[in-house]
């Protein structure tokens, strides 16, 4: 039986960080799909599979499991073979996915327009707003069932971690970060275990 490690403490942080320091409730309409969701049929993570065709506006090579290089700027998240990075638009790669498990949104307290979410059974995809269109704003794992392309989950070691991204900065809140074109991969410690990862675009630190 899979262990679910959900982890509550950066579920939000990220969405809705250009609100300062006060707690955020999601006021928007909300829409749950009903049906097979979790139904017990066990599916292999996307993350870090091969994938064909190379997405539009990329740059740098990184590659994943197997031998297919990928490209793609700074870090990026690979599920079932679509590639999701940072500030891009955001629809094309809703509708690769497929429909979200659940949906939220409320008015954005950073941009103009409305913020949404996006749970994807093992992982949250957040959006901001910005000249009538939707970007990707964050990547929030939920459980140690998918992991980074690289390889890294939620439940590995911190020696595992860096041996794979090398030493990173710890900031204010805790969180071990590695930036690469304006974007953070952040890793949340308990002790020398990981226990969240998040992809993060730097828009969301103004």
């Amino acid at each position: 039986m899979k262990k679910k490690i959900f982890v509550v403490l950066m579920c939000l942080t990220a969405l809705f960080s250009g609100c300062g320091n006060s707690a955020k409730t999601i006021e928007g309409d909300v829409t749950v799909k009903e049906s097979g969701v979790n139904s017990g049929t066990e599916e292999t993570p996307g993350a870090g599979q091969e994938m064909s065709g190379t997405p539009e506006g990329t740059s740098g090579e990184v590659s994943g499991d197997g031998d297919t290089a990928v490209n793609y700027k700074g870090y990026a998240f690979i599920y079932n073979g679509v590639v999701v990075e940072m500030d891009v638009d955001a629809a094309p790669v809703i509708e690769q996915l497929g429909e979200a498990d659940s949906y939220f949104e409320a008015p954005s307290c950073a941009f103009e327009g409305i913020d949404k979410i996006y749970t994807y059974g093992s992982f949250e995809l957040d959006t901001y707003p910005t000249d009538e269109k939707d970007y990707i704003s964050s990547i929030i794992f939920k459980d140690d069932t998918i992991t980074t392309p690289e390889g890294i989950g939620i439940g590995d070691s911190a020696a595992k971690m860096e041996e794979t991204y090398g030493t990173g900065q710890t900031d204010e809140n805790g969180m071990v970060v590695y930036e690469k074109d304006g974007m953070k991969l952040c890793f949340i410690l308990e002790g020398e275990t990981i226990a969240s990862i998040e992809y993060r675009s730097k828009v969301l630190d103004n």
